[in-house]
């Protein structure tokens, strides 16, 4: 039995199956075929083309008549932590009332509000909030996710949060990715001695990590009061050793040294950005690491957006991640995250798109399962309600446009 959906106004997102990535200019355009069909066999794709070269569709096949509606892969969002105990929304009001982040995290807020909720959360309910979450974002479109701990900050809560998401890889429909952040900051009780806790993260946590098969990456926060660009290194070298692959949140609110830390380590990524230096561009220019913007994480903060196309101008690849948590992104929607990119970063349509997929696939090391439309990846996709063009999705960013979610060749 095959899955046929027919008449698709267009069909986006084609590519190679050797395209890692899109870069520079190479992002300035989604390939596509105007009234097209799409062929799906179990949970993959199995064809494509256009509809005068459609096979005879025979009884028991599915069809799924798309006119005048459009077929993109899935969003990947390959930057969340959508695992946490609890919402923070006494710190929103904080900040409306004129604190920042900074102000808000030296004053117990922040990351250090969400461990200590976290602590006293039973893993079950960790995992049946997260779910509900994941479904959420599922409906959005998103196919593929990463999920952070971080707010553990202590062996055993890490640990919890990282069994959550083992969890949620089998109770979930999506493809997810899962990464260590326990140097996501400083406890309070280490406060005054640093070095404790990263050799807790390194000869306690890790090894734990490894024996339990736990994570396939590594993450540090690499900022000013939080991880200097030598910890960094201690740690991300530490989880290299055990098979971790490292990323790195950097220059969200200063540029000390953190990107070229991450190069330095081989990093997959380096996240957030919002704050770059010519040299931090030029020497990203030089590497393969993914550049992964979040600007739901600006808009909620009210600071800088990263110099997306500035990026894109130096021949680099972007990708765009949701950065959904309960500090300062409390939404997982990468339609309003394409949204966003366009209008406060001033992409073009289809680089927004095309940095919150295949890009997004590359950050995970997912690209050759997910993230384009390309005879042999996962079946994951959606259908958008009847609209006139790509750039519908970015324009209508109080609705969503988005009609059938298809996961694993089949209708979420």
């Amino acid at each position: 039995m095959l899955f046929y959906i027919t008449n698709i106004k267009q069909l986006n997102g084609i590519l190679p199956q050797d395209t890692s990535f899109l870069k520079g200019e190479e992002m300035n355009t989604i390939t596509h075929i105007k009234d097209a069909f799409l062929c799906l066999k179990d949970d993959l794709i199995y064809s494509f083309g256009t509809m005068s070269e459609i096979p005879t569709i025979k009884k028991g096949d599915v069809v799924i008549d798309a006119s005048n509606k459009m077929v993109f892969p899935s969003w990947c969002d390959s930057h969340t932590h959508l695992v946490f105990a609890a919402p923070r929304q006494e710190e929103f009001v904080d900040r409306i009332n004129g604190l920042s982040y900074e102000e808000i995290a030296l004053k117990g807020g922040g990351i250090l509000n969400s461990a200590k909720k976290l602590a006293e959360t039973s893993e079950d309910k960790l995992f049946n909030d997260a779910l509900i979450r994941l479904k959420e974002i599922e409906q959005l479109g998103t196919g593929a996710v990463e999920i952070k701990s971080g707010y553990g900050l202590s062996l055993e809560a890490e640990i919890k949060m990282l069994k959550v998401i083992q969890r949620l890889k089998s109770a979930s429909n999506l493809l997810i990715k899962t990464t260590f952040l326990g140097a996501h900051a400083i406890p309070e009780k280490f406060k005054t001695d640093r070095t404790t806790y990263i050799n807790l993260i390194i000869e306690e946590m890790l090894p734990l990590i490894k024996k339990n098969n736990l994570a396939d990456f590594i993450d540090v926060f690499c900022e000013t009061n939080y991880f200097t660009p030598q910890e960094t290194t201690q740690i991300l070298e530490a989880g290299a050793k055990i098979g971790l692959k490292p990323k790195i949140h950097v220059n969200q609110f200063t540029s000390i040294g953190g990107i070229q830390t991450g190069l330095k380590n081989n990093a997959l990524s380096v996240d957030h950005l919002e704050v770059m230096t010519d040299k931090d561009i030029l020497d990203i220019a030089k590497s393969k690491t993914m550049a992964t913007l979040l600007p739901s994480c600006s808009f909620f903060l009210s600071i800088p957006y990263a110099p997306a196309k500035k990026l894109i101008n130096k021949n680099l690849p972007i990708a765009l991640a949701s950065d959904y948590n309960p500090g300062s992104t409390p939404s997982g929607n990468m339609n309003f995250v394409i949204s966003l990119a366009c209008i406060k970063m001033r992409l073009t349509p289809e680089q927004a798109i095309n940095a919150g997929t295949i890009n997004g696939a590359y950050a995970m090391e997912l690209s050759d399962k997910v993230g384009s439309i390309t005879v042999g990846k996962k079946a994951n996709l959606f259908i958008t309600k009847p609209i006139n063009s790509i750039a519908m999705l970015p324009y209508s960013f109080g609705n969503n446009q988005i009609e059938t979610v298809i996961l694993n060749g089949k209708i979420s």
